[in-house]
């Protein structure tokens, strides 16, 4: 009897255990492939501000442009 709960719990440890674990977290990575809202609402949030930085910094170099011409070639 001792022999057969030996074998039982060494086939669980070698060949259940390591299956379960390796099934669990593959459902953990399918389940989150995908982006979070939170994720979303900052990415949507960065991309707003990359708008609004890139329409200043025309802004600017449209302003240098009139006022110094020769700006570009003085960096």
């Amino acid at each position: 009897m001792g022999f057969f709960i030996f074998l039982l719990s060494a086939l669980v440890v070698t060949i259940v255990l390591p299956v379960w674990i390796i099934a669990h977290y593959v459902t953990k990575w399918r389940s989150q492939r995908g982006l979070s809202a939170q994720d979303e609402r900052l990415l949507a949030e960065l991309w707003d501000t990359t708008t609004r930085l890139e329409t200043r910094i025309h802004t600017l170099e449209r302003i240098l442009d009139a006022e110094a011409p020769s700006w570009r070639t003085k960096v």
